[in-house]
């Protein structure tokens, strides 16, 4: 509080003597406690720093040196604050209701413990230096120490150490994958098929050899080797297994296409475009609306036939309903082949891919059923025409065989007669 705020209560009243009194009295120790608290505190403080100046200066730095020197300073200047504040406190003391002796009291404990406050200040200043140059040393040793076991440990040869880490690292792998191959985890795999129409799941697994029991890094490792097994199916064509992490493996198929059936009677073969006739025949549900029908199963034929038709357009042999073998003295691979127009073409099986090809340009020429003829050159005639032809023919031919018949017959009676009289001669002679 300022000085005018202390007066207010004293403003515009007369003291009386004792009053008077009183205030000389309470201002005069104010003044000797104020002396006091200053004597003490100046004891103290060039006590501390004659204390404290001899016995850090031996083993202080320039730098702390200096800084001691600066605190010093610092600590006379607010010394100097400090009295310049007591003096302004007795005044104002002075001036202080003389019935407030608790207001006196107060100003005295302040400035004291102002006082002290510095005092300790000072001495905690003066304790960090000492601690800074106490922390420094120990710092310092401690270093020692480590480079001392650093040393120490150094002495191991490094030839020695490396020799170490190439025989544990090698050995802890190993029996990791000990225990590894000990758990149930490394048979763990989980095989998808992805492909079939004509095969199943089942079917593929079997054939890639492929077991339960086996460990899922040999199956990671050989896993060309179980694809190339499964081509052992005459249905798959190409196969190749696809690994995903953890122990995911995909085997993706592809199988071969279906060109023709083989006719037996009311069964009827798949004939694949690799050339093999399946064993297992098929519903005829399952046959599709058309096909080609193969009348002959010879194995050797049969590949040569789907060779020479791989180079045929699918729509020349989607339009092929029967082939068949007609062999010639000429020919003795002359193949008959049907067309679900009624369109008839004799052409050699080892020439069905060079010739076949020209009934797509023949074909608009027609205006009736006709036959072609590829066997030497390329004609091409009427089918009604033909018929007519082989009827007539047919016929000649039954009745030269009718007549040869009778001829025969006759001879055979004429004989007969002849024996006949001549036994009958023989008899009359006896």
């Amino acid at each position: 509080m300022s000085k005018d705020k202390k007066q207010e209560p004293t403003q515009g009243k007369e003291l009386s003597e004792w009053q008077k009194r009183n205030q000389e009295y309470l201002r005069k120790k104010a003044e000797e406690e104020a002396n006091l608290a200053k004597e003490e505190a100046k004891g103290d403080s060039g006590k501390k720093e004659v204390s404290t100046t001899s016995d850090a200066e031996t083993s202080l730095s320039e730098w702390q040196k200096k800084n001691r020197e600066y605190l010093r300073k610092k600590a006379e200047e607010t010394k100097e604050e400090q009295e310049s504040d007591i003096s302004e406190n007795t005044e104002e003391a002075t001036e202080v209701d003389p019935n407030s002796e608790e207001q006196k009291e107060l100003i005295a404990d302040e400035s004291s413990s102002e006082l002290e406050e510095e005092a300790a200040e000072a001495e905690q200043v003066e304790d960090q230096a000492e601690e800074s140059e106490a922390g420094k040393v120990e710092k310092v040793e401690e270093k020692k120490v480590k480079t001392k076991k650093k040393a120490a440990k150094a002495s191991i040869p490094a030839v020695h150490i490396w020799r170490a880490v190439t025989i544990l690292i090698p050995s802890l792998l190993v029996l990791v994958f000990s225990i590894y191959l000990l758990t149930p985890f490394s048979t763990l795999k989980n095989i998808e098929v992805t492909g079939t129409v004509e095969t199943n799941a089942d079917q593929i697994k079997e054939a890639s050899g492929i077991r339960d029991s086996d460990y899922t890094f040999s199956l990671l490792l050989n896993k060309d080797k179980h694809a190339e097994m499964i081509k052992s199916n005459h249905w798959i064509e190409s196969a190749s297994i696809h690994y995903q992490f953890p122990t995911n493996f995909t085997i993706q198929v592809k199988e071969y296409g279906i060109v023709a059936y083989y006719v037996s009677g009311e069964d009827h073969y798949p004939i694949l475009s690799s050339g093999t006739v399946e064993t297992s025949p098929v519903s005829l549900v399952s046959l599709p609306e058309t096909y080609m029908s193969v009348l002959f199963d010879d194995e050797q034929q049969v590949k040569t036939l789907i060779e020479q038709l791989a180079e045929v357009s699918p729509e020349i042999k989607q339009a092929i309903k029967t082939i068949e073998l007609a062999p010639t003295s000429v020919t003795s691979d002359l193949l008959k082949i049907t067309m679900y127009d009624t369109d008839e073409i004799l052409v050699p099986l080892s020439e069905l891919g060079k010739k076949l090809p020209y009934y797509s340009k023949i074909k608009p020429q027609l205006t009736v059923p006709s036959g072609i003829d590829m066997e030497v050159g390329i004609y091409s005639y009427s089918l009604t025409d033909k018929a007519l032809e082989e009827a007539r023919i047919k016929a000649k031919e039954e009745e030269k065989k009718k007549q040869e018949e009778e001829k025969k017959k006759q001879e055979e009676q004429g004989n007969q007669t002849q024996s006949q009289n001549q036994t009958t001669q023989q008899s009359q002679s006896r």
